[in-house]
């Protein structure tokens, strides 16, 4: 499954956002668009970390980064190649 796949997943079931997932755009606002509020972009920061198994830091919990579901994307991928191999 891909990035953006999973973070719609997460939308659905741990956000509650209401849209289907096959009706999201990764370019759409997950706050004017997906109706994504103050606390569910907290949750979101809790529920992205588990599943991709990075820290986003409080300098990365921006809007900017949490903007669209293809922004959020770019952001997991930075962090995934910023961490050291296991």
């Amino acid at each position: 499954m891909s990035i953006a796949d999973t973070i719609k997943n997460i939308l659905v079931a741990h956000v509650y956002v209401e849209v289907p997932t096959d009706q999201m755009g990764e370019q759409d606002s997950l706050r004017d668009v997906l109706g994504v509020d103050s606390l569910g972009f907290v949750e979101l920061r809790v529920q992205v970390e588990e599943a991709f198994d990075v820290t986003i830091s409080d300098d990365d919990f921006t809007p900017e980064n949490f903007a669209t579901i293809a922004s959020l994307t770019s952001l997991i991928e930075r962090q995934r190649a910023a961490a050291p191999a296991a």
